[in-house]
């Protein structure tokens, strides 16, 4: 059975959005399935982070349509935050609270948003912590962290509200190389976990090794996509050529 198979939790349709005279993205269409990882890529101002925020609506589409399982994400009646509490999202600044912990800053949200109770918030921020490799790590301050086990609190927090997709947008690119790896390792357990994820990166070895499809962008449209070894091996447009000859 291959991961097409059902209806799209995402679904993306001739989405729009200009900053005043600026077209960022000109009529974009995807789908993503329940477990796939779709990985896109492109040069930088092609518009792969932007699409990324419009599907949580940090960015309001100027046209078009995204639809997060049967609810229509950019009409006016849907209640965003509800669908935000499914739709994990991280950044590439880590965003995290200075005086708290990593354990209190899985717990914020929990508490605050889903409601848990104190100790069911910690139980599962623990859990998560441990998930993400920093068990030893949960009352540590994010001053006391590297950039790399911040970033993994930053997933650790946003696996702990449940959700029902994972939005990465370039969260290794802040970092030290050295830093690199142990991100990209927790991102492809949760692939292996069946997470369904839309991710941003420059990161050519995760996209060929994790990646279920491969989306080239450029210009704020989708040129090419296809399955990672179609896309880096035989390209059949001349700009992802280009692209992929300039990072090889």
């Amino acid at each position: 059975m291959t991961k097409s198979n059902g209806e799209p939790v995402v679904r993306i349709k001739g989405l729009q959005k200009r900053f005043g005279d600026v077209e960022v993205l000109r009529g974009v269409d995807m789908d993503v399935h329940k477990g796939e990882v779709v990985v896109i890529l492109g040069p930088s101002g092609s518009g792969k982070s932007t699409l990324l925020r419009c599907v949580n609506r940090l960015e309001e589409p100027t046209g078009g349509e995204v639809w997060f399982e049967d609810v229509l994400v950019n009409s006016p009646k849907t209640d965003i935050n509800a669908v935000r509490e499914k739709i994990g999202m991280v950044f590439q600044s880590f965003n995290l609270f200075p005086h708290l912990t990593a354990k209190g800053n899985v717990m914020l949200a929990q508490r605050k948003v889903l409601k848990r109770s104190k100790e069911e918030a910690e139980r599962i921020a623990v859990e998560q912590l441990t998930r993400v490799g920093l068990a030893d790590r949960i009352d540590y301050y994010p001053a006391q962290l590297s950039g790399g086990q911040q970033q993994r609190v930053a997933i650790a927090r946003a696996l702990a509200m449940d959700p029902h997709v994972m939005l990465f947008d370039e969260v290794t690119s802040a970092l030290d190389p050295e830093l690199v790896r142990g991100v990209l390792d927790v991102m492809k357990q949760l692939a292996l976990g069946g997470m369904t994820m839309l991710v941003v990166t420059h990161e050519m070895g995760f996209a060929r090794d994790v990646a279920d499809r491969v989306v080239f962008m450029d210009g704020g449209v989708i040129v090419e996509q296809g399955l990672p070894e179609e896309v880096f091996d035989n390209p059949q447009h001349e700009r992802t050529r280009d692209f992929l000859g300039h990072i090889r």
